[in-house]
């Protein structure tokens, strides 16, 4: 449900309006329409938001930084700014550690084949006028004569595809190879620097999480701080100003629950303001009141788009519906316990995905639904579960399924018309939603006349005519008046334009269920087939030896896990996306939901 809105005009003297919007601000109840000009091209508010985006940024670091069971200090007001330069800097030098050691592993692995070396014995040939070499190159380049005109050594193995090799001589000589550079330490040192390094690394990595224990709560309140200095901005930005810029005009729209309350600070404090139910040109925000149930539902459609403040609140009718959806993708009972299980553990922070935050109900209720409609699919981990006499599966089989998703289809989309007809007509009114009852009524009149006839055996020519009465009476709505006022000749043409909508989209429509039923047997066959595919393998070979079958078993575990992770996964997957789909596409098409509202966010509010 959408809470109702007041509108409200106020009007402050310019002297008095600081203080105005600081009252606006502590009461925290009224959302002030923004102004888009002004706002996109104000550099103080680009240079906030900007802001606001890092202290985002870093809080999401630091979050993740806090090691389990300690606790953040108290926040101590600081500046943003600094806090961020700080961060940066932690940041910098733990960086800076870590391509110190790609380097010195890149640098080991280079001096890997020239193997160990004493370099004081090398700079003691060099003092006594001995000129070494270095070279590398491919072993069928490499000449034996070298070793005799050159005094060249081996230094790598034989059998390498790339000789290492090097020269002492009295004056440098010119070879076809690559000459190289050796480093200052051999292989083992560089190694031994790496582990140095990676102290350096963990004690960088401490400083950053002493940093955020110290700082988080900081953080956060330079982040509030910042998004208030915002929200002023904005409504000094959206404020209108007249009579030579000494008075101040401002529009907000206030939930009727707040509205005395919101009357009596303004009256203390004498202000002047109108107050008005909103019309519907105005911008008015909404804000969704919906149980406990239904509320967890409501990012699902927010993913859409918000309703409009005329709009219906689609939220109560996805809900039940997304979780069938959801569970008939599904199809397995055993995968919806394990959802019922990671929702619970994700709900009490037992478990705690950062991507999750928040979602664990939602979770533990699809997990749920799907718990029990794999039960009716016969399911579970790929495994027939049970085989009652009223069992579906036993009475029908697969088909039963497939003849199900279509018929919750057309029971999908026919509430959707109806939901369209009855919220089109409180909005706009009967005449100017003719033609959707119209189609309402032909449509859900004639499936209802059908399954009327096939449940009590009504007389074929009582079908007919009742099709035919619903259908003349239908087609009054959709081609003449499904526009009043306006030629009756173009209503007719519009008629037959939607006509053709109605008839290719319809069943296009429809035919989309199926994939209901496809989704839930593809899960299903899949884990089947990982079954089998361990069952065989503890089997392959008949009986052996107690450590193979210990090994066939160990094999097949891990099959069974592999596969039943992935098949969940993929079912995941699909079943979160497609119900969204039948939702956003058929439903919200066919109920004549736009989705182009305003969340309602107060100036001031938490």
């Amino acid at each position: 449900m959408i809470t109702q809105m007041k509108k409200y005009n106020f009007l402050v003297f310019h002297k008095e309006y600081d203080a105005f919007l600081t009252m606006l601000q502590e009461a925290g109840v009224v959302h002030v329409t923004e102004k888009a000009e002004g706002l996109a091209d104000n550099p103080e508010l680009s240079a906030q938001l900007a802001l606001s985006q890092q202290l985002q940024q870093a809080i999401e670091q630091l979050e993740a930084l806090v090691p389990a069971g300690s606790n953040p200090l108290a926040a101590e007001k600081a500046d943003a700014a600094e806090l961020l330069q700080q961060l940066d800097q932690l940041n910098a030098d733990k960086h800076n550690v870590e391509q110190l050691i790609q380097a010195t592993r890149k640098e080991a692995d280079r001096m890997k084949l020239w193997g160990n070396f004493d370099r004081k014995k090398l700079d003691a040939l060099a003092e006594a006028g001995y000129v070494l070499q270095f070279f590398t190159c491919a072993s069928h380049k490499y000449q034996a004569e070298w070793e005799s005109a050159y005094n060249a050594v081996l230094l790598s193995d034989p059998k390498s595809s790339t000789y290492c090799f090097c020269t002492v001589n009295h004056e440098r000589v010119q070879l076809e190879a690559d000459e190289q550079t050796l480093n200052p330490h051999s292989y083992d040192q560089l190694l031994a620097d790496i582990n140095a390094q990676q102290g350096l690394l963990a004690a960088a990595q401490a400083n950053l999480e002493g940093f955020a224990i110290k700082t988080l709560e900081s953080f956060r309140l330079a982040l509030h701080t910042c998004k208030s200095a915002i929200d002023w901005q904005k409504v000094q930005l959206s404020t209108d100003r007249a009579a030579e810029d000494t008075l101040c005009l401002l529009e907000g729209f206030c939930p009727i629950d707040k509205v005395e309350a919101l009357d009596n600070q303004l009256n203390a404090a004498h202000i002047y303001y109108q107050e008005a139910d909103p019309k519907d040109e105005d911008q008015t925000p909404i804000k969704l009141r919906n149980n406990k149930f239904t509320r967890i539902f409501e990012p699902l459609t927010g993913m859409y788009g918000w309703p409009s403040y005329g709009e219906f609140d689609p939220t109560p009718i996805l809900a039940p519906f997304y979780l069938l959806f959801f569970a008939l993708c599904m199809g397995d009972m055993g995968y919806g316990i394990i959802l019922v299980i990671y929702g619970l553990l994700q709900t009490k922070k037992i478990v705690n995905i950062s991507m999750f935050d928040g979602l664990g109900p939602i979770i533990t209720a699809l997990g749920v639904a799907t718990t029990v409609v794999g039960f009716l699919m016969n399911t579970v981990f790929g495994v027939p579960v049970t085989m009652l006499d009223w069992h579906p599966a036993k009475v029908a089989g697969f088909d039963f399924w497939m003849v199900a998703a279509v018929a919750i289809g057309v029971f999908h989309i026919c509430f959707a018309m109806t939901v369209k007809a009855i919220c089109s007509t409180v909005r706009y009114g009967f005449r100017q939603t003719v033609s959707t009852w119209g189609w309402l009524l032909l449509i859900v009149g004639s499936i209802s006349t059908i399954l009327l006839s096939m449940a009590f055996s009504l007389p074929t020519n009582v079908v007919k005519y009742t099709i035919i009465g619903l259908g003349a009476v239908s087609a009054l709505g959709i081609y003449l008046f499904n526009t009043p006022g306006r030629n009756p000749l173009i209503n007719v043409g519009a008629g037959l334009w939607d006509t053709y909508n109605m008839a290719t989209g319809l069943l296009g429509d429809v035919l989309s269920y199926i994939r209901l039923y496809a989704l839930g047997l593809a899960g299903g066959m899949l884990g089947n087939a990982f079954n089998d595919l361990a069952v065989n393998m503890i089997w392959a070979g008949g009986e052996g030896a107690i450590a193979a079958v210990v090994l066939k078993g160990a094999g097949m575990v891990l099959v069974l896990l592999l596969g039943h992770v992935l098949n969940l996964l993929m079912a995941c997957l699909g079943a979160f996306v497609h119900p969204l789909r039948l939702t956003f596409v058929e439903y919200f098409k066919n109920a004549g939901y736009e989705g182009k509202g305003v969340l309602y966010q107060p100036f001031g509010g938490k």
